[in-house]
Parts: C-alpha cells; structure tokens; sequence
C-alpha cells in the first residue's frame, strides 16, 4: 500500500488524505448524518403502534416528532462551535454514543414520558454529531474532484435520509415492533463508531474559538421559539399567544442575535462565513427546500396509506424512485453541472423542478394509479432536489476557515433542519384549515371527509410550490454568476470572492 499522507487541521484533528482511507470517512459520516436525518421521519410511521402502546392521546402525539425536532434545530449551532473548540472527532463519537444511547432509552420507554425525553435527548446529542460530521468531510475533502464526489454523495444522503426513514419505519413497524424504529440506531451507531475509531485520528485544537455564550443563549432561545411556535400552530390557533407569542419571541431573538454578532468579539457565527454569497445562497436554499420537501414525505405518506390503501411498507417502497434519481443527480451536478456552469442556474433550475413536481401532485385523486399519477412527480421532484441539496451542501462549507468549519457546517444543518420543521408544521396546519373549510356544508359522508383529505393535500402542495418558487427567485438572485471559487482555483484561475 502507498505511504499516506496526512495533514494536521487547525482543529488538530487530522483528516486522512491518501489511498481509499478518505472514501471509508465519508462511509462513517455519512452513516452518522443518515442516522440523524432519517430519524425525523422513521418515526412517524411508528407512531399508531406507539400510541396503541402506551396509551398517549392525539392531542400529545405531535411531541414525539416535535421534541426532537426542538432541541435538534435549537442547539445545532452551539453543537457546530462545540465541535470546533474540543475537535470534531472528539464531538463525532460523543454525538454517537449519547444518540445511541437515547435511543435504547426511546425504544424500552414505558410510557408516553421517558418516549419524549429521549427523543428530546436524542435531538440534543444530534446536534453535536451533525455538524461534527460534515466538517469532518469539509476538512477531509479539500481538492476540488474528490470534493465533488464527497459532497455529491452525501447530499444524496441527507436528501434521501427521510425517504430512507419512512421505508425503514415501514419495514420495522410491519415486521418486527415499533420500538425497532428506534432500536434500529444501535447497529448504525455500532458501526460508525468502529469505523471513527479506525479511519478518525484525533488531536486537539491549536487555536480553538472562544464560546461566545450571550450568542449562545440567544440563538438558541430564538430558534426553540421559531420551531415552536410553528409547531404550537398544529393545536393552537394563530391569534393564540401559545402561536404568535413564541414565533413574535423567536424573531426578536434572532435578531438580537445578529445585532450581537456584528459586535462580539468572538461570535458564535462570524458574519464572514454568512456573508459570502455562495454560502449566504446555499444556506436559504437549504431552508427553503427543507420547507418544501419535508411537507411532500408526510401528506404523500398519508395520501398513500389511507387514500390508496397501502401498507406501510408499499409506502416507504413507493418512494425508492426517487431516492434512486436524486442520488445520480446529485452525483452528477457536483462533478460535472456545477463546476462547469456554475451555482446560479443550477439550483434555481432544481428549485423550478420541485415546484413543478409539487404542481402536478395537487392532480391526485381517489381513482389515481402509482405508476401513472404518482411516480413521475416523484422522480421530478427527485430530479430537482439533486440538483439542489448537494451543491448547495458542497458551496455552504467551501473555502471557510479551519476554525470556522464546524459552525459553517451547523449553519448547513440549522437550515435544512429549521425549514423543515416550520415548513411541515406551517403546511400542516393549512392543510388541516382547508379540510375543515371543505366539510362546511358538506356534512361528514365517508366520501365527503376522502375529498377534504384530497383536497387538504392539494392545499399543502400549491403552498410547497410556493416555497420552491421563492426559492428559485432567491437562489437566483444570491448566487453569483460563473464558477465557484472552490473549482476555478483549483485550476488556477483567479478565485474572486463574492460578497
């Protein structure tokens, strides 16, 4: 085997640099960042089981998905900087364990109580692990090729993390017993963690960030507010204080927050890193494509389940088309669509593609078939999240600062995290609105309530549309035109640097 070579980090973790050592760490943290993301969906088809289990209303049923999700997008940046000051292998394996561990918790809970801390928990150690793990491969990958390669597969991975997540869930729940669902992440845990030891090297930082702690605070009280107050908007009304007052709270935080970070002087997320245009674009567009893409797994997950009748299994089945053409095009718009075109047609073109894909789903009805009526939206949408969640993963993290990687990569998991939530909650909520406003007059026949679930679905894709739109608009607008700065350098080009 040729001698490898290897380059200690600011962060002194030291990634490896030769042979097929590099391939085997995104293999480990790409099974890290499956674990984390196809945990905000595995569950949700467990949860009729769950709650035939242990008893919890419908009314409490929510928290189970939303405890997660709360501490997860809330301490995701806290994590990020973590990772930077104590080293990101270090972070890497504590996030493993302490995951692994609160889902042992979850999957033997005795009732509804122990089942919600630990998936609180489980959002809390997420948040270590998700940020640790994409810095590790940002820092690991540095050459332009192999970048692209890296980045391609595992954007592919955390766009088809939630599809995985259903699949799996189905196949568990049918087969075997709900608290698989969660069980299921020691075998992942195990292997990731043997193969950190392995391929990881440690060290400790040589000039490690200070914690900004007044950002800290603020950052993640705002963000606990925003993802609740979304999610309070599924049981309260938006006039209730329980709504509006944690959204209205969240907003001031948050900009708090960035009032602070102008004048910290050592500030949790420097603006230098958001400030960058390519950075600045992929971060929205992550946000605004989590928006869109979380809502489409649960109202299509319900459309097919109790309007077509399938199993929970067919259902996570229905979706592997689409997790099959996102993975290619994934693959292809980091080698060989963005460094030739660049960031700037490419993502709003993806983003075009999930609006039209969300368009012609609002089509289905009670009398359409999978293959004819399903499937080619699906691979549509596919199609546009490739070209969406890997360049913009890719560019986010490209060109940042050792010290600054790990927040740089928070930022990328805040973003798709933060949108998806406040997106299935804010989509949710219309939905339910509008098939409550369809039954008015109506009365509640067996075929009336179908068509207010046809039409609440249809309601939530218009709206999904709305938000690829925007981010199409956005995206567009953001990124700068011509090739990035990470791919023109590498062949000696002049590397401008888009503010």
């Amino acid at each position: 085997m040729a001698r490898m070579t290897e380059e200690k980090s600011a962060t002194g973790d030291i990634p490896e640099r030769g042979g097929n050592h590099r391939w085997w760490v995104l293999a480990v943290v790409g099974l890290a960042q499956l674990m984390v993301v196809l945990d905000a969906t595995i569950v949700n088809i467990a949860l009729p089981s769950a709650q035939s289990d242990l008893g919890f209303t419908d009314a409490n049923r929510q928290w189970v998905v939303t405890a997660y999700a709360l501490a997860f997008g809330s301490l995701l940046l806290l994590g990020g900087r973590i990772a930077d000051l104590v080293g990101r292998r270090r972070v890497f394996l504590i996030g493993l364990v302490g995951f692994s561990v609160a889902s042992a918790i979850g999957g033997a809970a005795p009732n509804f109580a122990v089942l919600v801390s630990a998936r609180a928990l489980q959002g809390c150690f997420g948040a270590l692990l998700a940020p640790a793990a994409l810095s590790l491969l940002t820092t690991t990958f540095t050459e332009s090729k192999d970048r692209a390669k890296a980045f391609g597969i595992y954007g592919a991975i955390a766009g088809t993390g939630g599809a995985v997540g259903l699949l799996l869930g189905g196949l568990l729940t049918e087969y075997l017993n709900w608290r698989w669902c969660l069980y299921v992440n020691l075998v992942l845990a195990v292997i990731a963690f043997v193969g950190a030891l392995r391929f990881l090297h440690a060290g400790a930082p040589t000039d490690p960030p200070k914690l900004d702690i007044p950002g800290t605070v603020l950052v993640s009280l705002g963000l606990f507010g925003l993802v609740y107050g979304f999610s309070n908007a599924e049981s309260h009304p938006w006039g209730s204080v329980n709504t509006w007052g944690f959204l209205l709270a969240g907003v001031l935080l948050i900009a708090a927050f960035a009032w602070w970070q102008s004048r910290a002087e050592h500030p949790l997320l420097p603006l230098r890193v958001i400030l960058d245009r390519n950075r600045g674009a992929s971060f929205l567009g992550m946000f605004i494509a989590g928006a869109g893409m979380f809502g489409v797994f649960l109202f299509l997950t319900y459309y097919l389940q109790q309007s077509l009748g399938y199993s929970p299994v067919i259902t996570g089945l229905s979706f592997l088309p689409m997790v099959g053409i996102l993975i290619i095009t994934s693959v292809t718009a980091t080698n060989s669509l963005v460094p030739r075109f660049g960031a700037k047609p490419i993502v709003p073109v993806g983003m075009l593609f999930g609006a039209s894909a969300m368009v012609w789903l609002t089509a289905l009805d009670l009398k359409s078939s999978y293959a004819a009526n399903v499937l080619p939206p699906l691979l549509l949408l596919g199609l546009g999240l490739g070209l969406i969640f890997a360049p913009a993963m890719s560019l986010a993290t490209a060109g940042v600062a050792p010290n600054d990687a790990g927040v740089a990569s928070a930022m990328v998991n805040t973003s798709q995290q933060v949108g998806g939530s406040i997106g299935t909650s804010l989509l949710n909520t219309l939905a339910t609105s509008a098939a409550a406003a369809y039954l008015i007059g109506r009365g509640h026949t067996a075929a009336a309530v179908a068509q207010s679930q046809l039409h609440s679905y249809s309601t939530a894709y218009w709206w999904s549309a709305g938000f690829f739109l925007f981010g199409m608009v956005v995206c567009g607008l953001l990124y700068p035109s011509g090739r990035p700065e990470v791919y023109a350098a590498a062949e000696g080009e002049p590397a401008p640097v888009h503010m």
